[in-house]
């Protein structure tokens, strides 16, 4: 169970023999909580199941990447600085956009669950709570709203398996350093879209990391050197960013 107090006390164990579920797809989602040990929590076990997951801390900063960027899925916490999450929810709602979201809330919250919920949350988990409900919970979202992504991405000749998070070459494995995948998979996710140094380092070594964007420069290097090969580049736009092209795609 994760608990609403004390959460940094936790060990969160490798989870490489969870229980799999049917059909279950790979998904990006937004956790928008500024209990970083809890959302560190959260993204540990949703990124062992093969998700991509951001992290925020800020109700300013989590409104601003929805409009930019966007998600599949979005587990939202109601109390946050900046804006508050209700107020997150309300302007999301606001664009149109239907993301489905999930409130975060304590159990002495009811009048905020209600205004959450009318305001347009899908659903609500009480603190404390059990990460297998969350899981089901954010399943079953994606189940109402008819979401079904591909675990397996196509790149020319190569596959990227979201969910073991490898690249394969006719179904073998290429051995490739984990920030490399990491760096590929941001890269992925926006395909034919610039990706700022800012955005891989955040992917890459976590939101709030204190690495510099010139830490991104060698893996992004190695990256494009073996994707060359199998005609897949990485173009850099100077001063803005890269981004993946794939030929004949």
């Amino acid at each position: 169970m994760i608990p609403s107090s004390n959460v940094c006390t936790l060990r969160f164990q490798p989870c490489a023999k969870l229980a799999q579920h049917d059909k279950e797809v790979t998904m990006r989602i937004a956790v928008i909580e500024d209990n970083e040990a809890l959302a560190h929590g959260i993204a540990f076990r949703l990124r062992d199941r093969g998700h991509s997951v951001d992290l925020l801390h800020d109700g300013t900063e989590a409104d601003a990447f929805l409009a930019q960027e966007g998600a599949d899925l979005v587990v939202l916490d109601l109390n946050l600085p900046g804006m508050d999450g209700l107020s997150v929810l309300r302007a999301l709602r606001r664009r149109n956009d239907g993301t489905p979201v999930i409130l975060l809330t304590a159990r002495s919250e009811t009048a905020e669950r209600v205004a959450g919920l009318d305001a347009g949350a899908d659903d609500y988990l009480t603190k404390p709570f059990e990460m297998d409900e969350l899981e089901a919970r954010l399943r079953a979202m994606a189940r109402r709203k008819n979401i079904e992504f591909a675990a397996r991405d196509k790149l020319g000749p190569l596959v990227f398996d979201r969910t073991g998070r490898q690249l394969m070459q006719d179904e073998q494995a290429l051995d490739i350093p984990r920030r490399e995948i990491a760096t590929l998979e941001c890269l992925l996710e926006r395909r034919g879209r610039l990706v700022s140094k800012a955005q891989l380092i955040s992917h890459v070594y976590g939101i709030g990391s204190d690495a510099e964007d010139s830490a991104i420069e060698p893996h992004v290097s190695r990256l494009r050197k073996r994707l060359e090969p199998f005609g897949i580049r990485i173009k850099t736009a100077r001063g803005l960013g890269y981004m993946l092209e794939v030929d004949g795609a």
